[in-house]
């Protein structure tokens, strides 16, 4: 059973779009969007999904709580900072493109990564994709390639590692790519995020992006 008492979710409906809080969750919170039925996460995210503000696309999403339903916000140094999933996708939306973890920035739109499942239909198979921003104040992000040739409806695995020196190693699918991030994210608060954040916002209420965690957890370890 993953446990949810970390985190709160946001769903696709409503204006401005719900959030589910901590303790609603663990006591077993479930809709078409989101359930955790069979000790497994199940996200379904439409095209035509709301979207949260300043956000161009729809997202089911959890973000990192503290068990109390607070929202958790941390600076890399105070820690060993992971995000471990084992998930499978089971669909995307007509752009093949959704983001199933991230490390964000708290008040801020630019997160520093963002972790894509990029379908290829030509090929029948994925990518799994980094988006990284070196600097906070990076409009653009570097993007990596870390693993290629991932099938729908097949579990993988990925973890996304931020160390109190800053050196961010993330590893999906068996492959692994590292660097160093900018100093200037040291006093930034940043916090963890994963479900199905679909890089599409057109099409029917059909088309969208669909995620089955068999495994999620985050630590923070202090040395």
């Amino acid at each position: 059973m993953i446990d949810l008492a970390t985190w709160n979710l946001s769903v696709p409906v409503g204006s401005p779009p719900a959030t589910i809080d901590t303790p609603t969750l663990v006591k077993g919170f479930k809709n078409q969007y989101f359930h955790a039925d069979s000790g497994t996460l199940f996200f379904w995210s439409p095209v035509t999904g709301s979207k949260t503000e300043n956000a161009i696309y729809p997202r089911t999403e959890l973000r990192e709580t503290y068990a109390n339903g607070t929202l958790r916000n941390w600076t890399y140094p105070e820690a060993d900072n992971l995000l471990q999933a084992t998930l499978a996708v089971n669909q995307v939306p007509s752009s093949g493109k959704i983001v199933i973890g991230q490390i964000h920035a708290y008040n801020s739109t630019r997160p520093l990564v963002k972790l894509e499942y990029q379908y290829k239909a030509s090929q029948g198979r994925g990518n799994i994709v980094a988006k990284v921003r070196m600097r906070p104040d990076d409009t653009r992000s570097r993007v990596i390639d870390i693993a290629e040739n991932v099938p729908m409806d097949r579990r993988f695995s990925y973890l996304i590692h931020l160390s109190p020196g800053g050196v961010l190693a993330i590893s999906a699918a068996g492959y692994r790519w590292d660097t160093r991030v900018g100093a200037a994210w040291r006093d930034k608060p940043l916090y963890f995020k994963a479900g199905v954040y679909v890089q599409d916002n057109s099409g029917y209420t059909s088309e969208g992006g669909k995620v089955t965690f068999s495994k999620l957890d985050i630590d923070h370890n202090k040395s």
